[in-house]
């Protein structure tokens, strides 16, 4: 068994058990197995890996913040067509066990209590995730709220993400030294 920081995603179909009810088994199976595929399509390029399917959510592992939080970004994303229930992930860092393939520990039941309570169609990530991917101009984090968990004891500090505006973003990739020129229409108000 090897303990070391990870960054684990849960990410979990919404609606899951509705589409089965309304639309049958067979096309929730359909659905759960398109979240595999799209998920196989991006999982390398963030440098993650596929733990586990679990019914219709997954459990993945990376071992950068950053990574993860593009790849949780990504796979909201992907599955956000008409047609196709939307994706909630949650992310948490922190140190976790291995053991035959799986992982185990309180960083992997956190990231899964995340996820649990992540709004349909956005990515949850811890406090511990947020501090641990440093400063990225690729990404906006929502305000802190805390989040009390099922059988954790302590309150969680999280925040929503979303992709920033690539607008908003050229001041920070560009440092503070670069100014926008102001319209037309600014300049003259």
């Amino acid at each position: 068994m090897t303990e070391s920081s990870h960054t684990f995603l849960f990410a979990d179909l919404v609606g899951f058990t509705a589409l089965a009810e309304l639309e049958g088994d067979d096309r929730a199976l359909a659905v759960a197995l398109e979240l595999q595929r799209r998920t196989q399509d991006v999982l390398t390029a963030h440098g993650g890996e596929q733990v586990k399917s679990i019914g219709d959510g997954l459990m993945l592992r990376c071992s950068r913040p950053s990574a993860a939080i593009q790849l949780g970004l990504r796979l909201v994303e992907a599955m956000d067509e008409p047609g196709l229930p939307p994706v909630r992930v949650g992310i948490h860092s922190g140190p976790a066990l291995s053991n035959g393939g799986d992982w185990y520990g309180t960083t992997v039941n956190v990231a899964a209590r995340l996820c649990s309570v992540a709004p349909p169609g956005r990515v949850l990530v811890s406090e511990a995730t947020r501090s641990r991917a440093g400063t990225t101009c690729r990404v906006h984090f929502g305000e802190r709220e805390l989040h009390w968990l099922r059988n954790v004891s302590e309150p969680i500090p999280t925040h929503l993400v979303r992709r920033r505006d690539l607008r908003a973003a050229i001041p920070c990739i560009f440092g503070k030294a670069f100014r926008r020129r102001p319209t037309a229409r600014e300049a003259v108000a």
